[in-house]
């Protein structure tokens, strides 16, 4: 069967004061899934928003919406999201003392359950908690900022999770990646495994349907071929 291949917008790229038609837009031209970048000023220095803004889109969308936690102790935030209406909720390795716990909570709370890798992060530490992740995010930028560039070294850590999952018996687990993706590089994590895409400025800078119109056919090229 093969994992899912979706396009994902954050909307930290979006233009506030005209969110609600930026999100008809990206329907009208069927994205499947919304990104919402959660950051609370200590796991990384900016802050964004919280489940005010996801509560409030969630009447007006059928999309799957994707929230990433950027935050320490993530615990926290699961059921004030579960209520709020996500679909997935991703949290960091690196901010979670007992992730096996945090994991299950998230499935307990009715939402599916992914884990985020910073850079620096070895696989290493999913080995004993791949069978209740129902995604991974791997981070091709160093977490806070929109805009940054692709790493390059991270088109090697996709293609080594991606063997890894498969070789685990995991073959269709979805890896998402999230920093630097535009039409440059799409093809590349693409390639190495991945196969749900966060972008940011690459669809809300511009024309928002077009853009997202061209990253989709690079998504059902890659669909089409697995």
């Amino acid at each position: 069967m093969g994992p899912i291949f979706r396009l994902s917008p954050s909307i930290l790229s979006a233009d506030f004061t005209k969110l609600g038609e930026q999100i008809r837009t990206l329907e009208s031209v069927h994205t499947p899934w919304l990104h919402f970048d959660v950051m609370d000023g200590q796991f990384v220095p900016p802050v964004s928003f919280g489940e005010v803004v996801l509560r409030s889109i969630r009447p007006a969308t059928k999309m799957f919406l994707d929230v990433h936690l950027m935050v320490t102790e993530p615990d926290r935030f699961i059921e004030p999201y579960a209520k709020a209406g996500a679909d997935m909720f991703t949290v960091h390795a690196e901010a979670c003392v007992h992730l096996d716990r945090t994991l299950q909570h998230i499935h307990e709370s009715g939402m599916k359950a992914g884990v985020a890798l910073n850079p620096a992060t070895p696989l290493s530490v999913l080995d004993y908690v791949l069978d209740k992740v129902d995604m991974v995010l791997i981070m091709t930028v160093n977490p806070g900022y929109g805009g940054q560039k692709y790493i390059t070294a991270m088109t090697e850590k996709i293609r080594a999770l991606r063997k890894k999952l498969d070789e685990a018996g995991y073959p269709d687990l979805p890896i998402e990646v999230d920093g630097g993706i535009n039409e440059k590089t799409i093809n590349t994590v693409l390639e190495a495994g991945a196969s749900v895409i966060v972008a940011g400025s690459a669809v809300f800078k511009g024309d928002i349907g077009k853009n997202a119109e061209k990253l989709m056919e690079s998504l059902a090229i890659w669909e089409s071929a697995n």
